[in-house]
């Protein structure tokens, strides 16, 4: 496909001002030759090198792949030709996802060294509506937790405050957004892993219903729990990230329509009716932070402003909470089958998840198998009367980076180490979509997001929520 070339316009930006600005903006100003590519990626590496060694989100920099890509994408230009709607526009991968030449570790001792020969399918989506891979970002072991850390790289630190974990498992992409590392994060979902490091770092993530993304290589094709998706500093960005990487694929078992979608209309055209929405504080009945709470429901109820139907409601999903951990250890297992010899070689916390998914009993796992079917009917009957549903993303504010998860939620002992994400993973049961937006700060300056669920295959909904609510929650950026 070739188009017209616009001719080059003098319009000077600094590099601060540059990192600064949305993928769609960079990508406007490339394909109108406003920036070259290769000036994007110069000023990026820059903020990179400035900014890394305090958070550590890049575990891997792809510097001279990135600056070749930029080279061939200015030249392809230069002859008036389409690159792509997202060309010239950094991306940071987890390390999770397989990039062809560059070192993908899973956060893993056992693959420290591994250089995968291919690209997962959605990295070579991403390429191909140009975006340019400029590194891998930090994970836990193969995603497992939500505090990013792991034996090779080290902990990433909350941009807001180095002292606070970024969470995880996307805790590195959510933590280069911030500092301007990158415009847009590829990462993953299984229990929040998209949706809480967006809310510790001020960032916006989309959990996509299961399907939407294909995912490719995996070991369960037919799984749901865990789906890959967007995470980027705005929702309209998010949304342009979606709308590339979403759409069937051979390789992939579950279809989910895509054909008339138009995820970036949606977003920008943020809440233009009465919208059903409910907000319930605490989802999961394992307590929330109080400021959280407050926070979050202001902005919830602040979007009778813009036209919905806001109502607070007692929703009950508290079941999802021993079901997502016993399928979660049927996960584990099906994952990580062709490693169980070498358990005594994985972390902690990835080898206990595995072992307990080997304790299980088929009662066990059929037990989860029922609670998730009741969680699914419950918010069945719930999106009968809603089209929305608001509530916090985290019960807890960001929490000191040396330890793996909150030993407490609003003064009261967690009963299991994971309860403190249960507000997202038992959505995540249900396999709806969900994103977490930044509604506000709390008192010790640390970014809040508000999560907002919508029905099967309901993005769009949740994409012009989101946006009406960032339209009024400003986030600037940490001082460093």
């Amino acid at each position: 496909m070739s188009q017209t070339a616009s001719a080059p316009v003098t319009a000077p930006v600094t590099d601060d001002e540059l990192v600064r600005l949305d993928a769609l903006v960079i990508a406007e100003k490339v394909r109108r030759r406003e920036l070259s590519p290769v000036a994007v990626v110069e000023a990026h590496l820059k903020a990179i090198a400035r900014t890394n060694p305090a958070v550590n989100a890049i575990c891997t920099l792809a510097a001279e792949q990135a600056l070749e890509t930029a080279r061939r994408q200015e030249d392809e230009i230069n002859r008036g030709r389409y690159v792509g709607p997202l060309a010239g526009v950094p991306v940071g991968i987890k390390d999770i996802t397989p990039t062809a030449g560059i070192r993908t570790t899973f956060g893993s001792a056992l693959y420290a060294d591994n250089v995968p020969a291919e690209d997962a399918l959605v990295v070579q989506r991403l390429k191909d509506a140009g975006c340019i891979v400029i590194g891998k970002t930090n994970t836990p072991e193969f995603a497992a937790g939500a505090n990013t850390n792991n034996a090779i790289f080290g902990p990433t630190r909350n941009p807001w405050n180095l002292a606070l974990s970024a969470s995880g498992s996307t805790g590195g992409g959510a933590a280069g957004l911030r500092v301007g590392m990158f415009p847009l994060a590829e990462g993953s979902d299984l229990g929040g892993s998209l949706r809480t490091p967006a809310a510790f770092c001020g960032v916006v993530g989309l959990r996509p219903s299961p399907g939407l993304i294909p995912r490719h290589p995996v070991a369960l094709p037919f799984a749901t729990l865990s789906v890959a998706g967007p995470m980027a500093r705005t929702v309209t960005d998010t949304a342009a990230m979606l709308q590339v990487m979403a759409g069937p694929s051979p390789y992939s078992p579950i279809v989910v329509p895509v054909e008339g979608r138009d995820f970036v209309a949606a977003a920008r055209g943020g809440i233009k009716r009465a919208l059903r929405v409910a907000y319930c504080a605490d989802i999961a009945k394992i307590g929330v932070d109080t400021e959280i709470a407050d926070l979050t429901r202001k902005a919830a109820l602040a979007l009778a402003d813009a036209g919905a139907i806001v109502e607070e409601v007692d929703l009950d999903l508290s079941v999802g909470r021993e079901a997502f951990i016993r399928l979660r250890g049927q996960l584990m297992v099906g994952n990580h089958l062709d490693r169980l010899g070498k358990i005594d070689k994985l972390g902690s916390n990835l080898a206990g998840n595995i072992r307990l998914g080997l304790a299980q009993s088929p009662r066990d796992v059929a037990l989860g198998e029922r609670g998730q079917a009741e969680l699914f009917h419950r918010f069945r009957q719930f999106f009968e009367k809603y089209e929305a549903l608001a509530t916090p993303c985290t019960a807890v504010p960001p929490f000191p980076v040396e330890r793996n998860y909150p030993e407490t939620i609003n003064g009261q002992p967690m009963k299991t180490y994971i309860d403190w994400v249960a507000p997202t993973f038992c959505v995540t049961l249900a396999g709806l979509p969900a994103i977490s937006v930044p509604c506000g700060f709390n008192a010790a300056g640390l970014p809040v997001g508000l999560q907002i669920v919508g029905p099967r295959w309901g993005e769009e909904i949740v994409l012009g929520a989101a946006k009406t609510v960032e339209e009024s929650h400003p986030v600037g950026w940490p001082a460093r």
